[in-house]
């Protein structure tokens, strides 16, 4: 399946989310805001500076991440890119004050940012076979490489779950590979996170 296949069905299944639950963690498939931001903590680790700075947040939903982003950091500019654009127009709704903020449905719109953070965007491989998912979780990460200046961050769902807990509609990637392909290809700093009390790893790379 290609790419542009695979980002059509992504946004209809976030879209349909967002429809039946609205602006909550479900309506972007997390089980609840304590996961959501702790997520987020875990995430923007990447992040050296505690102020003047940019930041993508590539899968934005509504814009929940620049919320923490605005109690945690006093001066940064927020870029929040979403293929749903019902998401994006919820997002620009939500954040129409906020002078620090651009919001893009179209990736070609994105210019470069100092970091880029990426929350569950390659968990849901849906009727996509791993070998295929795999490929464009690989490709969008070399996207999201050439968007950032000082580095990037993403999670994703361990293989090492437990069997029972396990979905077929999900990607349960291998940390180690997606380490090393890493290493190999983006930066000789590279973070593994996998220490953490949730079904999940984040990658941390620093330029």
């Amino acid at each position: 399946m290609k790419n542009n296949e695979i980002l059509s069905d992504v946004n209809i299944y976030y879209s349909d989310m967002f429809k039946k639950y609205g602006q909550t963690p479900q309506g972007v498939d997390w089980n609840s805001e304590s996961s959501q931001h702790f997520r987020f903590e875990i995430l923007s680790d990447v992040i050296r500076e505690n102020q003047c700075f940019s930041i993508i947040d590539y899968g934005c939903g509504y814009g929940a991440m620049y919320d923490y982003f605005k109690k945690k950091y006093s001066n940064f500019n927020f870029i929040g890119y979403d293929i749903s654009q019902i998401m994006i127009h919820q997002a620009i709704e939500n954040h129409k004050d906020e002078k620090n903020t651009n919001w893009f449905s179209d990736i070609n719109l994105i210019p470069k940012s100092d970091y880029i953070i990426s929350s569950g965007i390659f968990n849901v491989k849906l009727n996509n076979t791993n070998t295929e998912w795999l490929k464009y979780c690989l490709e969008t990460m070399h996207i999201i490489n050439d968007r950032t200046i000082k580095g990037f961050s993403f999670n994703m769902l361990t293989k090492y779950s437990e069997s029972s807990f396990m979905k077929d509609n999900l990607y349960y990637a291998d940390p180690l590979y997606i380490f090393d392909y890493c290493k190999k290809n983006f930066s000789k700093y590279v973070a593994l996170k996998h220490d953490y009390p949730l079904y999940e790893f984040t990658i941390i790379v620093r330029k």
